[in-house]
């Protein structure tokens, strides 16, 4: 039986990772700071669940050994009022020690999951693995920099590394999506511009079977993949989308770029004062005005992996879900 290690995987991906993987009959090892989205599988024969840090060894450490792949997905990522040197000693420090604990504990495989916000705004979108980065916030600068320490330390060393890179990833479970349909759906929804930046979607299904493939395809170590859906479409085309999904009107309220910075601004001075987490930060404010779109000839070309789930259908299948859910309770 293959054993898997996954990081991150009480998140919205990680735990789909986590599904896909008992699936296919492999031994789960699942770590994260919060676990809840695994207790429904907490009788499920090939699952262990750890609740902490992927940095604490004592508590890690001695599940490394006999581990087949570890797919490492934890990072500091939507954190707010917290200073810029936590995203570096989690997403850079942190996976530059954990890199090479896994392979001194002799994991086969490291499967590491960057962004596509290492790019910074895409000026001349789409782009593709060879395309400069330019990273302009902690979150993205810093897992850039991850994903080069772990390359540099497979360069180094000889150790089997894949680099992955999701795109926009969407559907069941996922707090941005739902909080994106819950805005749509009431009306709530507005541009910031003209809603005519890019975003280039990805359904969660067809995501971690991109994750498959490069813990398995023996041409995947030593490289970096963008991971895409069929096409990039404008943000008014995804929300009206969304709409037809809901059966509601596709918003049309536009506010301009100037007034929604200073807000987002104020909001991050209020978190950082209070402790507490604010709705919507310069960070989020990306989602509505840099431009997202990539090639992904790539993945397709030395990988053979191609998304399958359209919008539509990848849309839909998530409307589904959150209709099932709201029935239930």
């Amino acid at each position: 039986m293959m054993r898997v290690l996954i990081t991150g995987a009480g998140g919205f991906i990680g735990s789909h990772l986590v599904d896909d993987q008992l699936s296919r009959g492999r031994a789960v090892t699942a770590i994260d700071l919060h676990t809840g989205r695994l207790d429904r599988l907490a009788s499920h024969p090939g699952l262990t669940v750890l609740e902490g840090d992927f940095t604490d060894r004592g508590l890690l450490d001695e599940h490394l050994r006999g581990q087949d792949v570890c797919f490492h997905l934890a990072s500091a990522h939507l954190e707010t009022g917290v200073d810029d040197s936590y995203f570096w000693e989690i997403n850079v420090e942190g996976t530059k020690d954990f890199v090479e604990r896994c392979s001194e504990a002799g994991v086969a495989r490291f499967v590491h999951c960057s962004s596509v916000g290492v790019y910074g705004d895409i000026r001349n979108p789409p782009a593709d693995e060879e395309t400069n980065c330019n990273p302009d916030i902690a979150y993205e600068e810093t897992k850039l920099a991850g994903e080069r320490a772990v390359r540099d330390f497979a360069r180094a060393s000889g150790y089997p590394v894949v680099v992955v890179r999701p795109a926009w990833v969407y559907g069941p479970r996922c707090p941005r999506t739902e909080k994106l349909f819950r805005t749509v759906g009431k009306g709530r929804f507005f541009f910031v511009g003209d809603g005519s930046t890019l975003r280039h979607p990805i359904y969660i299904d067809d995501m971690v079977r991109g994750f498959e493939v490069a813990a398995t395809h023996e041409r995947a170590p030593g490289d970096v993949f963008i991971v895409a859906g069929p096409r990039a479409v404008t943000l008014k085309e995804l929300v009206g989308e969304i709409a037809d999904c809901l059966d509601v009107p596709a918003p049309r309220l536009r506010l301009p770029l100037p007034l929604v910075w200073a807000g987002c601004y104020l909001l991050e001075v209020v978190g950082s004062v209070t402790g507490r987490d604010v709705p919507f930060t310069r960070r989020s404010l990306k989602f509505y005005t840099g431009n997202t779109a990539f090639r992904t000839e790539k993945a397709r070309e030395v990988l053979g992996f191609e998304a399958r789930t359209t919008l539509p259908e990848g849309l839909m299948e998530t409307a589904d879900w959150l209709r099932q859910r709201t029935a239930s309770g």
